[in-house]
């Protein structure tokens, strides 16, 4: 059992993570909020993210980060996404290293690469084809946030290549409960269920890596995301796929 930090604890990834896996580990949650409901039976730190101080603190003996923290509009404005996704990463890595953290799973983005998708709209997101972003590609944002996410996975590699911190960063689809969206093809070509989120970062917690980029999406039939780097790097193996819901 390994003790975690989940930073943004009380967002909907936070809330699918410890609905799937509030046993597997000795969970310690940070958010700027103060906690309720289930989250006031855990240890919780109220602390903006860029708080260099609560962030060491939140870390003592900590073994893993899974770093969800950050402004999730896919429009934010520049000075949000700056303080809270770049300046907030970076202040969690800074505290990773100095707290002797041993891995970090940074929650990125498909707006990272959302403009990989510009000219091939709206066939990419109805056929099943051969065409597949598998992480080893450059980032293209088509959003400021998309661009914070990037920074973030840039981040995470100059601390893994510098201070042999072991990352892995997310590159999360469309996170819904029970079903995929419905009458959004987008949505349903990179859906991630709740099951398939808790197992996927419950991996990132329990395997070996160095630094990797992967996709966060269950296995839709529609995809075009490749889940092979997860599947071999994390030992994913998701259960879900938005065709069975069509």
């Amino acid at each position: 059992m390994a003790r975690v930090l989940l930073t943004g604890a009380a967002g909907r990834v936070g809330t699918a993570i410890l609905g799937g896996l509030d046993d597997a580990h000795d969970w310690r949650l940070l958010d700027r909020d103060p906690p309720t409901g289930e989250l006031t039976e855990y240890e919780y730190f109220v602390a903006d993210i860029t708080d260099e101080s609560a962030l060491l603190a939140a870390m003592e003996g900590i073994d893993v980060v899974v770093h969800l923290a950050g402004d999730p509009r896919p429009e934010a404005p520049w000075d949000s996404v700056l303080a809270n996704n770049i300046d907030g990463t970076h202040a969690v890595f800074e505290a990773a290293v100095e707290s002797g953290v041993e891995k970090v799973a940074f929650a990125s983005s498909n707006h990272a690469v959302g403009a990989y998708e510009l000219e091939r709209t709206p066939q990419i997101y109805r056929t099943v084809s051969d065409y597949r972003l598998d992480g080893s590609e450059l980032p293209r944002p088509k959003n400021l946030y998309g661009v914070s996410k990037a920074a973030g996975e840039t981040l995470g590699r100059y601390y893994h290549d510098m201070y042999d911190l072991s990352v892995v960063c997310v590159r999360i689809g469309n996170l819904t409960k029970d079903h995929p969206p419905i009458d959004y093809e987008r949505g349903q070509a990179m859906w991630l269920s709740y099951r398939d989120c808790a197992h996927l970062f419950d991996r990132c917690i329990r395997a070996d890596y160095d630094y990797e980029v992967v996709y966060g999406i269950s296995d839709n039939d529609r995809k075009y995301y490749s889940l092979q780097p997860a599947r071999d790097v994390l030992g994913y193996d998701p259960q879900d796929n938005s065709a069975d819901h069509d």
